[in-house]
């Protein structure tokens, strides 16, 4: 993938419709320019995206060997150590690992295209995006600027693009559906994050297919990420309230854990026994799911594989070569007590059991 040159203070210059030491006065704070002309320049420069960094500069047209992870659901969710949720921690430690034996460094770097923006942000060789949102302005960026990424997660904005790597969803929702079902449930529920991107989007149709192909009527909650410390939970233990006044089903689905350990705490305060009378797992496992009571059914995730996938669709797009994905790569559904009914009556369904 060709990179863009970049924009000069030449550029700025021009378009601003000063003085190349104008631009320099106005974005170093000196000077005698008036207080109207330095903003102008700023803004100009803001807008066409111009890195004044002299380091910066003189790197983007060699490799630095480090490359930017950006992680969408952690800058949306705007908290970086979310309590009890250890998916993020896996996918960076195993991304930082295997890029060094690479000879590469990461750079985790928040939302690039808010202000300030790291010196070096836009001077790295290439980006892992997690979790894409729709029409997402960090991929924006990242094209027109020429620089190569790729993404864990499809792009939902962007069909045709194929350089991304992800767990096998479809198969892992599947998989949990049947588990319920061949214990006995006729009613499942799934409970999904707000977020634009392709997890949330995609759960949903393989749910409603799921449905529609058993015969079961979709009943479809939603509970945003953005809620913040415990959010998560407080939004599924709301949740739990709404879905045992609409009707208690046999079985919920949950995306993340926060979530699942919110609904269990409605459940149980509602006098909802689980797994009794309601079934519920996860779609990504955690310590809410492992330290809950019952423990949580959940999908535990192989970041290792997929961040292995990942670097190497990377590196050949910053090399130029044509594309390898996407990859599909596997999850391990783990059974636990929240959704293994003690009835003999009831038909074991594959997963591993903790």
């Amino acid at each position: 993938m060709a990179r863009s040159k970049g924009v000069t203070i030449r550029d700025v210059a021009q378009r601003a419709g000063v003085s190349i030491a104008a631009v320099s006065m106005a974005l170093n704070g000196t000077g005698t320019l008036s207080a109207a002309t330095r903003l102008r320049v700023r803004a100009v420069a803001q807008e066409m995206e111009y890195q004044a960094d002299a380091l910066a500069r003189g790197l983007r047209r060699s490799s630095v060997g480090a490359i930017g992870l950006v992680m969408r659901s952690l800058d949306a969710l705007g908290e970086y150590a979310p309590r009890g949720v250890d998916v993020f921690t896996r996918y960076i430690g195993a991304a930082s690992a295997q890029a060094m034996d690479r000879g590469l460094s990461v750079m985790l770097v928040p939302d690039p295209t808010k202000r300030p923006t790291p010196p070096l942000a836009l001077s790295l060789d290439g980006y892992i995006v997690t979790m894409p949102h729709v029409d997402d302005p960090v991929i924006d960026l990242l094209e027109r600027r020429g620089i190569p990424y790729v993404t864990l997660g499809r792009d939902p904005s962007r069909p045709d693009f194929t350089d991304w790597a992800t767990e096998d969803d479809g198969s892992s929702f599947g998989r949990i559906y049947e588990h319920f079902a061949a214990s006995g449930a006729r009613s499942i529920v799934l409970l999904r994050g707000t977020d634009p991107n392709a997890w949330n989007i995609d759960s949903e149709a393989t749910y409603r297919a799921w449905c529609e192909s058993a015969g079961i009527t979709p009943r479809v909650y939603t509970s945003a990420e953005r809620a913040g410390e415990r959010g998560g939970e407080r939004g599924g233990e709301n949740i739990a309230h709404a879905i045992v006044d609409d009707g208690i089903p046999d079985a919920i689905l949950c995306h993340t854990g926060r979530q699942a350990a919110g609904v269990l705490s409605g459940l149980t305060a509602r006098g909802v026994a689980v797994p009794d009378r309601t079934m519920l797992a996860a779609a990504s496992d955690s310590e809410h799911t492992r330290h809950s009571r019952p423990a949580i059914s959940a999908v535990e995730l192989h970041a290792a594989e997929t961040t292995l996938a990942l670097l190497d669709l990377l590196q050949a797009r910053i090399a130029g070569e044509p594309s390898a994905g996407p990859v599909l790569t596997t999850a391990r559904f783990r059974v636990r007590a929240s959704s293994r009914r003690t009835d003999t009556n009831a038909r074991c369904s594959p997963g591993r059991e903790d």
